[in-house]
């Protein structure tokens, strides 16, 4: 590791658990995925005080540079508009939209929609390493087929799209929290060393 790797490293485990904002974030995402790996749920009690903090934190906060409250409040609509559709579809849980929606609060705009990238690749890595190890690939590729042809083969007939009609058998359930977590935890390192 170079001198300016480690610097870099250094600054990211300063930035992360110093920086209050920050710290509070990765606090609340651990908690979510504790309580997603132990019950498949996330308590409101969590996003909604977790979303409370980020708009209190935003409110006494610069408001230049998407900051502020302002920030805070497009992050928010933000995190809810891009998951939203997941759970309309069924493929996702209440809490985790209200996840997102509280770490959306907490980066603002600009920065959620990388962040949701992120939770995205980390949710499909998730879903893959989950199928390889249980070995139900084949399974997992088949359901995923089959799940978009029902989506698609519903709006073409002005149905209402709804993820869990399949008849395909399970393959297994993901808690989607720690996806969220794993995903906005990777995007604040690749932000931390410019990446993106």
């Amino acid at each position: 590791m170079e001198l300016s790797e480690l610097r870099a490293a250094t600054e990211l485990v300063v930035m992360l658990f110093t920086e209050p904002r920050s710290l509070i974030l990765l606090l609340l995402l651990l908690a979510a995925t504790l309580c997603d790996l132990r019950t498949q749920r996330i308590p409101n009690v969590l996003t909604f005080g977790g979303t409370t903090v980020a708009l209190l934190y935003g409110l006494a906060s610069p408001a230049h540079h998407g900051g502020g409250l302002g920030g805070a409040l497009g992050g928010l609509a933000l995190g809810l508009v891009l998951m939203l559709p997941l759970y309309l579809l069924r493929a996702m849980g209440a809490g985790d939209v209200k996840l997102m929606a509280m770490v959306g609060a907490f980066l603002g705009p600009e920065a959620t929609w990388q962040a949701v990238i992120f939770v995205f690749i980390a949710g499909g890595l998730a879903a893959l390493a989950y199928a390889l190890w249980h070995g139900v690939i084949g399974q997992l590729l088949r359901n995923t087929v089959q799940a978009v042809e029902a989506v698609v083969g519903s709006v073409a007939a002005g149905i209402r799209p709804d993820a869990r009609a399949s008849t395909a058998p399970s393959v297994g359930r993901l808690p989607y929290g720690v996806s969220i977590a794993l995903g906005t935890f990777a995007f604040l390192v690749a932000r931390q060393f410019t990446w993106v």
